[in-house]
C-alpha cells in the first residue's frame, strides 16, 4: 500500500491542505445539486428525452470551449480564473432556487442554466488541475491526481445520499443552497493558496488564444500516446460512461423506484468509486496505467450492460456501483499518464481536452440514448452500447503498447 503512503504526504502540507479541502466541499455540494436536479427535470417532464437534453446542455459546452478554456489556463492566472468560475457556479444554483421558489421554473430555464454551468465547469477543471504540479513535486504527482480522483469520488458517494434525503424530505431548493454555500466558501479558500508567480501561469501570452488552443489540438493528435488515449476515453463516454447520465428514467422506469432509489444508486457509484480510486492510488506507480486504464474501460462496458439487463435493483445496485469503480479507475490512470507525459506549457490545453472529451462524451451519449428510448425503450439502445464499448477496449488493446513506451516512461528533464 506505498500508493496510499504518498496521498499521505501529499496532504502534509498547507497549499494541499487548502486545495484539496476546497475541492471536496465544493464537489459535495455539487453532487447534492445534481441529484436535486436531475429529479427536477424527471418531475417536470417525464421524459427521457428531456432528461437527456438537460445532461446533454451542461456538458456539451466542453465541445467548443475546452480547447479555449486550456488555453486560457495556460496564459492566466490559474488562481484567479478557477475563483471566477467557482462564483458563476455559486449564481447559478442561487438562479435555479429563485425559479423553484417563484414557481417559474420550466425545463427550458433548466437547460439554459446548464449550458452556462457548463461553460465555467469547462474553463474551471484545466485552471484548478493544471496547479497540482506546483503543489507536490514529480515524485508524489501519482499521489496528488490519485487523491484529486478520490475527493471528487467522496463527494460523489456523500453528495447524492444527502441530497436524496433533502429531495424526499424538503424538495430540491435546500440542495440548491447547499451548493451555492459550498462554491462560495471554496472561493474564500482558493486565494489562500501560496504558489509562485511562475506556477500559477503556464507561460507568458505570445500568441492568439485560438492559435495556443489550435496547437494544443495538434500536440494531442501527433502524440502517440496521448492520441490514442482520447480516441479511447470518447468511445467509453459515448457508449457507457454515458448511461449514470439518465440514471432518474431507469429508477423510474425499470426498477419503479423513487427518489430514494436514485440516491441509492447514486450513491453505491460515488462510494463503489472511492474504492476504485483507493486501488489504483496503492499502485503508486506509472508503469502500467495503461492497461489499467484499458481493462477499466471492458470492465466499465460489461457493468453497463448488466445494468440495463437486469430487473433485480439489488443487482443492479451493484452493478452501477461497478460503473463507478471503472469509471474512476480509467480515468485516474489516464489522468496520471497526461500529468506525467505532457509538459507544463501544454499542461492546460491537454487536462482542457480531456474534460471536453470526458464531458462531450457522455453529453452525446445521453442524448442519444433519451430520444431512443422514446422508440426503442431504454434497455436496447444501452445493450447496443457496451457492444460497442467492448469493441472499443479490443482496439485499445492492440495499441497497448505503443501508448505504454509513449505515456510511462519517466519524463525528460
Amino acid at each position: 500500500m506505498a500508493g496510499l503512503g504518498g496521498v499521505g504526504r501529499v496532504l502534509a502540507t498547507r497549499n494541499t491542505q487548502l486545495y484539496f479541502g476546497g475541492s471536496l466541499l465544493s464537489w459535495t455540494g455539487q453532487w447534492v445539486q445534481k441529484i436535486a436536479t436531475d429529479w427536477l427535470a424527471w418531475e417536470l417532464t417525464h421524459s427521457p428525452a428531456w432528461v437527456g437534453v438537460v445532461a446533454f446542455c451542461n456538458l456539451a459546452p466542453s465541445v467548443v470551449i475546452s480547447p479555449l478554456a486550456g488555453a486560457a489556463a495556460d496564459r492566466l492566472d490559474r488562481v484567479k480564473l478557477t475563483v471566477v468560475t467557482q462564483l458563476v457556479t455559486a449564481g447559478h444554483a442561487l438562479v435555479l432556487a429563485t425559479l423553484v421558489l417563484t414557481g417559474l421554473i420550466r425545463v427550458e430555464f433548466m437547460a439554459a442554466l446548464e449550458v452556462v454551468l457548463g461553460t465555467a465547469q469547462a474553463f474551471a477543471m484545466p485552471a484548478r488541475q493544471s496547479l497540482i504540479p506546483a503543489l507536490v513535486g514529480r515524485a508524489e504527482l501519482p499521489g496528488a491526481v490519485a487523491l484529486n480522483s478520490l475527493c471528487f469520488n467522496l463527494a460523489r458517494s456523500a453528495g447524492p445520499a444527502v441530497g436524496g434525503v433533502l429531495v424526499a424530505l424538503w424538495g430540491v431548493v435546500p440542495c440548491l443552497l447547499t451548493n451555492m454555500s459550498a462554491y462560495l466558501l471554496a472561493s474564500v479558500t482558493m486565494p489562500l493558496l501560496r504558489l509562485a508567480a511562475a506556477a500559477r501561469r503556464g507561460h507568458a501570452p505570445e500568441k492568439s488564444v485560438l492559435r495556443d488552443a489550435y496547437e494544443g489540438v495538434l500536440y494531442a493528435a501527433r502524440h502517440p500516446g496521448v492520441g490514442p488515449l482520447f480516441l479511447y476515453a470518447a468511445a467509453l463516454g459515448v457508449t457507457v460512461r454515458s448511461v449514470p447520465e439518465m440514471l432518474p428514467p431507469f429508477v423510474d422506469r425499470l426498477f419503479s423506484r423513487g427518489p430514494e432509489g436514485l440516491a441509492t444508486l447514486s450513491s453505491s457509484i460515488g462510494l463503489a468509486a472511492l474504492i476504485g480510486g483507493l486501488a489504483v492510488a496503492a499502485h503508486g506507480k506509472v508503469k502500467g496505467l495503461v492497461r489499467v486504464s484499458i481493462w477499466g474501460g471492458m470492465a466499465l462496458s460489461l457493468m453497463a450492460v448488466g445494468f440495463v439487463a437486469t430487473r433485480s435493483f439489488a443487482f443492479a445496485t451493484l452493478c452501477a456501483g461497478g460503473m463507478g469503480m471503472m469509471t474512476t479507475v480509467h480515468g485516474i490512470a489516464a489522468q496520471t499518464l497526461l500529468q506525467n507525459s505532457t509538459s507544463r506549457a501544454m499542461l492546460g490545453r491537454m487536462l482542457s481536452l480531456w474534460s471536453m472529451i470526458t464531458r462531450a462524451g457522455p453529453a452525446l451519449g445521453a442524448l442519444c440514448y433519451g430520444t431512443l428510448a422514446e422508440v426503442a425503450g431504454l434497455r436496447g439502445p444501452v445493450l447496443a452500447g457496451g457492444a460497442l464499448g467492448l469493441l472499443a477496449c479490443l482496439w485499445a488493446l492492440g495499441r497497448a503498447r505503443r501508448m505504454a513506451l509513449a505515456l510511462e516512461p519517466p519524463p525528460a528533464a
